[in-house]
């Protein structure tokens, strides 16, 4: 009888040195490689991240220099404080935390002010769960799950309950968003 052997621990450094692979989705989580079939993500996904960085886009204009930025679509970031690489589909980066990182770096570093996962019909509740208990011991301090399906957006924060906000409710973020007040529905349709 033949075992499996142990799954290979790993840097980000040799995480990142792996070959490019386009059928492959690779993360690393907590110093473990995990590579998952490539899949494509549907329209619902897709307009998802494209609402989402529309709406902080437009507070992030209404916000006095210097400003943070927004990355979109599978943006690469480095949790080095946990030993782990994620796609993320939405994150914004304070001003400051992005003043620390080298402009020629292919992945974003440091602690998101904001990590956004849109839900796509394949994901558990284990993986997700999984992944904001992540975030948050990375020292993220706000996460936004959002389901197009229901038309809902979880907020997660450390050391408070998570929040669903959906119908008529407004998603507002004080302090790590000032003044971002959104009302849900904007984050499904136009406006």
């Amino acid at each position: 009888m033949s075992t499996a052997s142990p799954p290979k621990r790993m840097t980000i450094e040799e995480f990142l040195a792996l070959p490019e692979d386009d059928s492959v989705d690779r993360m690393l989580i907590r110093g473990e490689l995990i590579e998952l079939p490539m899949t494509r993500r549907n329209k619902r996904h897709s307009k998802s991240i494209s609402r989402i960085c529309h709406l902080l886009e437009s507070w992030l204009e209404s916000r006095p220099e210097p400003r943070g930025e927004v990355f979109g679509g599978e943006a690469g970031v480095n949790f080095d404080e946990i030993g782990s690489s994620f796609g993320v589909d939405v994150v914004y980066f304070d001003a400051a935390t992005l003043a620390q990182q080298a402009d020629d770096e292919t992945y974003l570093t440091g602690v998101p002010t904001l990590v956004v996962e849109i839900l796509s019909p394949s994901d558990s509740h284990q993986y997700v769960e999984a992944k904001v208990k992540d975030y948050l011991a990375a020292g993220v301090t706000l996460i936004w799950v959002v389901d197009p399906a229901f038309r809902s957006v979880t907020i997660f924060e450390p050391n408070t309950p998570p929040r669903m906000v959906s119908g008529n409710g407004e998603v507002s973020c004080e302090p790590q968003l000032p003044g971002f007040a959104v009302p849900v529905s904007k984050f499904f349709a136009r406006s």
